[in-house]
């Protein structure tokens, strides 16, 4: 289990995070939806420690406390992140990019296992195996970024954006590997645009707004909310 409590990012004078609290338990979706601006990047960013959060708050995994640690120290502890933009080694392959997520201690001796969960998710990265990331779709890019998050042994993958410029076919397919991970037991942090794919696979959802959690609760009803309906859905 993933457990924020009381997070406060500011960059400057502008808090882009205020007093955030949240959980993601194993085997569960949790959305987090708002508006460009909202602060939902920057919370992923604080989660995985590669930028500072504001005193007195406290974040864990399974137990261990994670608040002020390095990035890789909160790799090696179960989260993973696939960034906004992919943030893929474009000038190495496909096998060379999924090798480095399998880089944590934690992760070795589950290469190979996980490097086969990779490619039957992704048959097409099987395929491409040698080929340089770069002269690549964006949307096998993106599956690029995902086996990397995989490689890595997570007990909590987070994903921020993971639809952007992707063709709704491709998106389709992105929010069906969602599922399946999830299946796996594994918990997943979703920050997510396209509001009415995610809340259709999420279980729980968040509604962040000017830094501060506005509603929570069930996706299901969320989905039925008629505010979020508004705010979200297009009425």
């Amino acid at each position: 289990m993933l457990r924020i409590e009381n997070m406060s990012v500011a960059y400057g004078h502008h808090r882009a995070l205020d007093n955030v609290s949240m959980k993601v338990d194993s085997g569960e979706i949790v959305v987090v939806l708002g508006a460009n601006g909202a602060g939902k990047s920057t919370l992923l960013k604080a989660i995985g420690g590669m930028i500072p959060a504001g005193n007195g708050f406290k974040a864990s995994i399974n137990g261990l406390q994670i608040q002020n640690k390095k990035p890789h120290t909160i790799v090696e502890a179960g989260i993973a992140l696939v960034p906004e933009g992919r943030g893929v080694f474009g000038e190495l392959s496909v096998g060379e990019n999924l090798k480095l997520g399998a880089n944590p201690k934690r992760a070795r001796k589950h290469e190979n296992k996980n490097l086969k969960t990779v490619f039957d998710l992704f048959p097409v990265l099987a395929r491409r195996k040698n080929q340089l990331v770069r002269t690549m779709s964006g949307g096998e890019q993106q599956m690029v970024a995902i086996g990397r998050a995989i490689m890595s042994q997570p007990d909590i993958m987070m994903f921020d954006e993971p639809s952007l410029g992707l063709s709704p076919l491709l998106t389709t397919e992105v929010f069906k590997v969602l599922t399946l991970l999830k299946k796996t037991g594994v918990g997943i942090l979703l920050v997510e645009q396209n509001a009415r794919q995610s809340l259709a696979i999420a279980d729980r959802g968040y509604l962040l707004e000017n830094g501060h959690i506005g509603q929570s609760g069930l996706a299901r009803d969320l989905i039925e909310d008629e505010a979020v309906r508004k705010a979200y859905l297009g009425g």
